[in-house]
């Protein structure tokens, strides 16, 4: 496969403060990746780079093969972006923000195909697009950025924390749009700190920690960073003991427990399958235990603010 996305030592700086701090990033065609990290971790700094919004201060950047701040008018007619916190003409309705967007994009408001999709989209999303964008929450405001960027096809989709004030069901119909493009063969960059979203819709994940990358690769490959949970019922935590590779042998509510690094737990089946062991649980480590390895330290520890850069890639409600 291809790279849609490729950085190589990105860097930008704003004054003294590094945003990027030599940045890898492959993204191949075809896939979902997600890419995770807290306020300030640089996952918007990098966004807006990509975008050709911000130029790098150094290393290479490219989008299709191509520079995104040198052939950003090219770049933006095959890429549709939807940043976190949407802002749209106060005057326009819902309804006519859309059709301005989808209009930068090369599409007009008559053409039936894209009528048939923003309508499929208002229905699916329960927007009203008759209402005015100054009266909007935000929910409904991240709802017309995302109506407008799965209204018209892209090759490849840009969404920074896009499910920002959705509600639940909203996340659902969102989680169905990305499967849907997916199929149809696009790209998509998915930049969020929701990490069951990123778990269930992301084929590779790059985890982001002071503008560089931590870590990158398929949930699989990453989950042997960490460890599995397992349990059994048993009457203490003794009928746990001397298993091979056990690490924090416990018992609680009528289960015994234990943690194994996860390229291991093929190994301790055996073991356990001779005790005779009843009620088994294996619990593979979630996005989250992997995010927390890279981040534990950080927590409760401000994050350093960029002087007059937020770390949302905001823009009136950009496609």
């Amino acid at each position: 496969m291809s790279d849609v996305i490729s950085t190589s030592g990105l860097v930008k700086r704003y004054g003294r403060v590094h945003a990027l701090d030599g940045l890898d990033l492959r993204v191949d065609a075809g896939e979902v990746h997600g890419f995770l990290g807290p306020n300030g971790a640089g996952k918007s700094t990098t966004i807006r780079v990509l975008l050709g919004l911000a130029r790098a201060t150094a290393g290479e950047v490219s989008v299709f093969g191509q520079d995104p701040w040198r052939d950003a008018v090219p770049l933006h007619r095959r890429i549709a972006a939807v940043p976190g916190d949407v802002s749209i003409w106060p005057n326009l309705t819902g309804g006519e923000a859309i059709d301005v967007l989808s209009r930068l994009r090369g599409v007009s408001k008559h053409d039936p195909d894209y009528r048939d999709r923003r309508q499929r989209l208002i229905e699916a999303f329960q927007f009203d697009p008759r209402t005015r964008g100054r009266a909007y929450s935000k929910g409904n405001r991240q709802k017309v950025a995302l109506i407008a960027a799965f209204a018209v096809p892209a090759e490849l989709y840009i969404l920074d924390e896009p499910t920002s004030g959705l509600d639940p069901l909203m996340e659902v119909v969102f989680r169905q749009e990305v499967a849907r493009v997916r199929e149809a063969g696009a790209t998509v960059l998915l930049s969020s700190h929701i990490l069951s979203e990123v778990e269930l819709l992301c084929d590779r994940v790059s985890i982001v920690r002071s503008g560089r990358i931590a870590d990158s690769g398929t949930l699989a490959e990453l989950r042997h960073l960490t460890r599995t949970a397992v349990s059994f019922q048993a009457t203490g935590a003794a009928a746990a003991e001397g298993i091979p590779g056990a690490h924090e042998v416990a018992f609680a509510e009528g289960r015994a427990r234990f943690t194994i690094d996860s390229d291991r737990v093929a190994e301790v089946l055996p073991e356990l399958a001779r005790r005779a062991v009843t009620g088994l649980r294996i619990e593979p480590p979630s996005l989250e235990e992997l995010f927390l390895r890279h981040y534990g330290d950080d927590i409760g520890r401000p994050s350093p603010a960029t002087p007059g850069v937020s770390e949302s890639a905001s823009s009136p409600a950009s496609s």
